[in-house]
């Protein structure tokens, strides 16, 4: 039966300082390697080895997928690097930590901004430090200035019916290295969950979540992989 495994990168460096992070590229710390590659171990502990793999062009996703496919010994797989795979894009918070914005702004204008469904943060100001229009890896794409997850749905989904859907329909077994709101995303689809009920979703860091797959739909609900 195919499987469609989600992993979360792990711990990035900016995770450790407690800043919005959004599309701005941070590498992983030590216990980030150290969480990608427990993951990869896990996947060829139970078995769960993937054929096809898809990421986003954002370092700490591509260094969590390349370190756990090594340690499953699935290094020489195809991978698909997209920016609609990319994390949500925090907008002006960017770069701020999180506790001294919510003593700034409050604690339940920064909830909204972090957890509501289609609220976004305030737009980055062109120019910012932050600014990622002139970056090479989106040469041709309109980067965002902000986004709320509704409007992370709106560019993850395409690119799951277009290119995930199809491969495990065509019976691979792919593995998604992503981020905590694309990832939101997927689950959100594949879950059937509500607007209001996906605000209290937590996708932990470096731990591989499962779809089992028929007919390229999924069969049953998604588990974590280390309570198979």
């Amino acid at each position: 039966m195919p499987k469609l495994i989600l992993l979360r990168h792990g711990q990035s460096q900016w995770n450790l300082e407690n800043r919005f992070t959004g599309w701005w590229d941070v590498d992983l710390t030590d216990q980030g390697v150290a969480e990608a590659r427990a993951a990869g171990r896990l996947l060829k502990d139970k078995g769960v080895l993937p054929t096809c793999a898809f990421t986003s062009l954002q370092t700490r996703a591509i260094k969590t997928l390349h370190l756990a496919l090594e340690e499953a010994g699935r290094l020489w797989i195809p991978e698909v690097k997209d920016w609609r795979l990319n994390e949500r894009h925090y907008g002006g918070l960017t770069g701020l930590n999180k506790a001294e914005t919510a003593a700034r702004h409050g604690e339940e204008q920064v909830k909204i901004w972090r957890r509501s469904f289609d609220v976004p943060p305030p737009p980055l100001a062109p120019g910012s430090a932050y600014d990622l229009s002139a970056d090479p890896r989106y040469a041709g794409i309109a980067v965002p200035a902000t986004e709320s997850l509704k409007l992370t749905i709106a560019r993850v989904l395409p690119f799951w019916d277009s290119a995930i859907q199809p491969a495990l329909a065509r019976g691979e077994t792919v593995i998604i290295a992503a981020h905590g709101n694309s990832l939101r995303a997927l689950v959100k689809h594949l879950s059937g969950i509500s607007d209001a009920e996906i605000t209290a979703l937590e996708i932990p860091t470096g731990a591989p979540i499962i779809y089992d797959f028929a007919d390229g739909a999924p069969q049953g609900e998604r588990y974590y992989l280390k309570d198979a």
